[in-house]
């Protein structure tokens, strides 16, 4: 399991994004002070990702940069500083990516995935749903120990599934995640590759329909 810290003085807002960190399959770590993180950092630096804080009480977020960057732990911003010296100083400093403040969750997600994947960190060998075993590396699936034929956009359709499980998803959103970009085609798209896979791995009871939403993926 991934390990991602956030680094965020304000209680809600921590809390949040690690609850919503643990249903997506991460561990949470949080931190509320940047002088404590910093401390902490000296003796502990095993982790994937920080999302971290510029504002904070005692050592601010570009500080705690410098030395998360030591133990090779990519950082990306959540701040309230939306301007752009603030954006220009994080990016070239090092920082992985910036988010300003309020930002959707699922967004969050998304780019955390990005991240996870430029450094490597993002693959399990092998997932298990009931009989289904997923090998993401190998883009294999197989049931019951039978190989089962995939399209590619069918099998990238299911990882989303996967990574944003036990959320509801519009077909927009899937769509947009796929491309990567705003996708300016037929969101109908979506509802063609759910139906494929449910009926190749028998999920009509793990990919559940949202009316009038999209989808979720129940696990």
């Amino acid at each position: 399991m991934k390990k991602i810290l956030v680094i965020e003085d304000e209680a809600a807002i921590n809390d949040l994004i690690c609850m919503n960190l643990e249903i997506a399959g991460y561990a949470a770590i949080p931190f509320f002070d940047g002088e404590v993180f910093s401390s902490h950092l000296k003796e502990n630096h095993n982790y994937d990702l920080a999302l971290l804080d510029i504002m904070l009480p005692k050592k601010d977020g570009f500080e705690l940069l410098e030395e998360l960057k030591r133990y090779e732990i990519p950082v990306i911003y959540l701040t309230a500083k939306g301007d752009l010296p603030s954006k220009v100083k994080g990016l070239r400093s090092g920082a992985e990516d910036y988010i300003v403040k309020p930002f959707e969750m699922l967004e969050l997600l998304v780019r955390i995935d990005h991240v996870l994947k430029r450094f490597g960190n993002d693959e399990q060998e092998e997932i298990q749903i009931k009989d289904v075993v997923i090998n993401e590396r190998k883009r294999t699936v197989h049931k019951g120990g039978v190989q089962i034929p995939m399209q590619p956009m069918e099998f990238d359709c299911l990882m989303v599934f996967w990574k944003y499980r036990n959320r509801v998803m519009t077909r927009d959103q899937i769509l947009n995640i796929l491309w990567g970009v705003d996708f300016e085609g037929e969101s109908r798209t979506v509802d063609v590759h759910v139906g494929n896979i449910r009926k190749k791995l028998d999920f009509s009871d793990i990919i559940i329909t949202v009316p009038r939403v999209g989808y979720r993926m129940e696990v």
